[in-house]
């Protein structure tokens, strides 16, 4: 994808604004943004739902605006909102997507099979998927989005909603596809979910590609090699984070729950050069130079989410 845009009629500015990338066959590439960010328009380009305004956007080598129902034929799409055909049975689904990408006949029932046994849903190849579990309607889809063999494979917040052991079984099952040689798309939200399954990531906002690197480059390019979280009460969240980020030894500060909720904790995170707990004994003094009051504190490491707020600036829209 090179020099993407795409501006929607009466907007005021682009959606997609000059973003370029290229994922590797066989690679999990993971594309975060808050919402609104641009990601999601990107993606409909990619998979052809959304026409381009500028630039040029290829899926295995074929031009999505020139040859959609080729990019098509080697796309595969996951949604976040289930979208099963609920007049099915489970199997129906498949076979039905199957044969609505030409695969032959006498090849859509055994292929069928096959993947409700990698998915683990053989004994529900006869249910309505209404029946199913948000897990178990998850992997149906993944499995229907695999039906027509596809080169490249979209998922879009893959376990939104899923119990762990559900989230784990689709994590396993997304490493299993790019092993076997499926380029991988995936937009999340959970940034730890993006760190584990991501060969790179790019984080792109208001249109724009901010940072494209592996999740580890990244976290090691920000400042401050610790964090010290501080969930505080009785002062305002701006002038506190101005006061800590003034402490020495300290690299940034973030806001990560202004605590607008009535007697909610706000939680600030500053980066810290060094120990953490070294920076400790400053920051808590000005909390309460502040008239703020810590109710508990967290030390760690810096991770991708925190490469994530300090790019855009906020946290999930």
């Amino acid at each position: 994808m090179a020099d993407l845009v795409k501006r929607y009629p009466k907007a005021r500015t682009n959606a997609v604004d000059g973003i370029s990338f290229a994922v590797a066959p066989g690679e999990v590439f993971g594309l975060l943004g808050p919402n609104g960010a641009g990601k999601t328009t990107t993606i409909g380009v990619l998979t052809t739902r959304v026409r381009k305004t500028a630039g040029r956007a290829t899926v295995a080598g074929i031009d999505v605006a020139t040859d959609p129902v080729g990019a098509r034929a080697v796309l595969g799409v996951v949604p976040q909102r289930p979208n099963l055909d609920r007049s099915l049975d489970a199997k129906g689904n498949l076979v039905w997507h199957a044969a609505y990408h030409g695969v032959p006949r006498s090849q859509r029932g055994p292929l069928a099979d096959e993947l409700l046994a990698r998915m683990g849903l053989t004994d529900k190849a006869d249910t309505n998927p209404d029946e199913l579990s948000g897990g178990q309607a998850q992997r149906l889809i993944i499995a229907r989005g695999l039906m027509h063999d596809p080169q490249v494979l979209f998922l879009d917040e893959p376990s939104t909603g899923l119990d762990p052991q559900a989230r784990l079984f689709v994590h396993d099952r997304v490493a299993e596809l790019a092993a076997g040689g499926v380029t991988v798309v995936l937009t999340t939200h959970d940034m730890d979910e993006a760190a584990k399954l991501s060969d790179r990531v790019g984080i792109v906002d208001h249109g724009r590609l901010l940072a494209l690197d592996t999740p580890a480059a990244l976290v090691a390019g920000l400042s401050g090699s610790a964090t010290v979280d501080l969930d505080v009460v009785g002062t305002g969240t701006t002038p506190l984070r101005e006061r800590l980020a003034a402490v020495r030894g300290t690299a940034g500060v973030e806001v990560l729950d202004a605590g607008t909720q009535e007697g909610g904790a706000a939680r600030l995170r500053a980066r810290v050069d060094g120990e953490a707990g070294a920076a400790l004994p400053g920051l808590l003094d000005e909390v309460a130079a502040a008239g703020g009051r810590v109710l508990d504190v967290g030390l760690g490491e810096p991770t991708l989410e925190d490469v994530f707020i300090d790019l855009t600036g906020r946290g999930l829209r």
